[in-house]
């Protein structure tokens, strides 16, 4: 399996948080994850055969050639392939809504094409990414389109700001203290996240420190569940296994057991390995 990682353009940095991608090698059967609840946005283009997801008890469904996944509810189950080539997208947290107009409780738990985001011009780009010839060609693109949804964004700053502190410190920061830090009445702040984010500061905070004990727990196999869970809020270890029962319908040491031994897209810190920019030239 090639694996790479670019941090973006210098004017896509403050939204995105890298760029990254899977493509195997040799027909190589890869057991694609299972991907949890969080506080995420990531896009997807595919310049080979695009996911295809476990629907219930019905038949698989293909993803489209270029789409979004926006998990908050309900996990989704990826089903192995043996022809992966993606790019993908990890948006900061909040920040894709400074390039969709959709509010987040049109597109949660979804599997929104990129047509479905941005008409036919997203529909085009789909297509063009997945035709380019190499990796720094499909970058390019997809960057360039980026920043041009980029400059035509009305932004809420207050949200934006209030996302990243809980995102931040899911564990310690409490909602009340946030809204003084802002100066705002808390009605204010979750009539903001509700028109945004389609869900609460207190959703976003509780989602948040899911995903943090859930990623340390897997890029860590000899973490413990207790310290991983205490260090992001958790009151104990049974508050996270009832909270990941809650979200996931299983026990979390089910899930990681099977979780490890097929892969995962919980990528590293940006800062714990060389990671190099990303084609700038527009």
């Amino acid at each position: 399996m090639r694996v790479f990682q670019f941090l973006p353009i210098d004017g896509l940095a403050p939204y995105v948080d890298r760029i990254w991608g899977w493509e195997s090698v040799s027909a190589e059967r890869v057991e694609l994850p299972v991907l949890l609840p969080g506080t995420g946005a990531e896009l997807y283009f595919h310049y080979r055969t695009p996911f295809r997801r476990s629907v219930g008890g019905g038949a698989p469904e293909t993803c489209s050639v270029a789409h979004l996944f926006y998990i908050r509810h309900r996990p989704l189950a990826l089903l192995p392939s043996d022809d992966v080539g993606f790019v993908a997208v990890r948006f900061r947290a909040g920040m894709v809504h400074r390039f969709v107009d959709m509010p987040g409780r049109e597109m949660m738990d979804r599997a929104l094409s990129a047509q479905d985001l941005w008409d036919a011009a997203g529909q085009e780009l789909a297509w063009r990414v997945a035709g380019a010839e190499g990796l720094s060609a499909r970058l390019r693109l997809i960057q360039r389109f980026l920043a041009e949804r980029l400059s035509r964004a009305t932004p809420d700053i207050v949200f934006e700001h209030a996302m990243g502190m809980l995102y931040g410190d899911p564990a310690n920061l409490a909602i009340d203290r946030l809204t003084d830090r802002l100066g705002l009445g808390r009605r204010q702040l979750e009539r903001r996240f509700a028109s945004i984010a389609g869900q609460t500061p207190v959703e976003i905070r509780s989602l948040g420190r899911f995903q943090k004990t859930v990623r340390a727990l897997m890029l860590d196999e000899s973490a413990s569940t207790t310290d991983a869970a205490l260090a992001y809020g958790y009151y104990d270890q049974a508050h996270f296994i009832r909270h990941f029962r809650e979200l996931v319908a299983e026990s979390p040491q089910r899930y990681l057991r099977e979780a490890r031994a097929r892969t995962h897209f919980y990528n590293t810190s940006r800062w714990a390995g060389a990671m190099v920019m990303a084609p700038s030239h527009l």
